[in-house]
């Protein structure tokens, strides 16, 4: 692969950041893919900013709000994807705690229901629930709101 001018990878990017939101990390990454040098990847991360095509805050607020409502992760989930994308605590925290127990509540639901519906063999209610709550820790939600969804929900047969 030849090797590429700065002015080159700067357009690149920007046509990369213009299509869809990314944070300073991924563009890092496809950087030192790419074989630039680490001086050079600063001034044009610094570049990007400061033209606004990249934003660590937006980025976050939208892949929070992506991850929770199309992908029906959890809280624990997103934060980890966040801290594997070095997005800071300080810019990820805020955002997440706008969100309510009562979002990822009826986010859950609708899982667990749908969970429930796969395990119609199991007939152990002890059985059911620890299923129910090990699919739901590996979506990423806390324990706390998993007992609200499994404990309040009353059309779920536990018999």
């Amino acid at each position: 692969m030849k090797e590429l001018t700065e002015k080159e990878v700067l357009s690149r990017l920007q046509t990369l950041c213009a299509r869809s939101e990314h944070c300073s990390h991924e563009m890092r990454e496809k950087m030192m893919r790419w074989g630039v040098a680490s001086d050079v990847q600063d001034k044009i991360v610094d570049r990007l900013i400061d033209d606004k095509f990249i934003d660590d805050e937006r980025f976050a607020r939208v892949f929070i709000s992506d991850k929770l409502r199309f992908n029906h992760w959890g809280r624990r989930k997103i934060e980890q994807a966040l801290f594997q994308k070095r997005i800071p605590k300080q810019i990820s925290q805020p955002i997440l705690n706008e969100i309510t127990d009562q979002e990822y509540i009826e986010q859950l639901l609708p899982l667990i229901k749908s969970k429930r519906k796969s395990l119609s063999s199991v007939e152990d209610d002890y059985e059911l629930r620890q299923r129910l709550v090990r699919f739901a820790l590996q979506r990423g939600f806390t324990f706390d709101v998993i007992r609200q969804v499994i404990d309040g929900a009353d059309d779920f047969d536990f018999e």
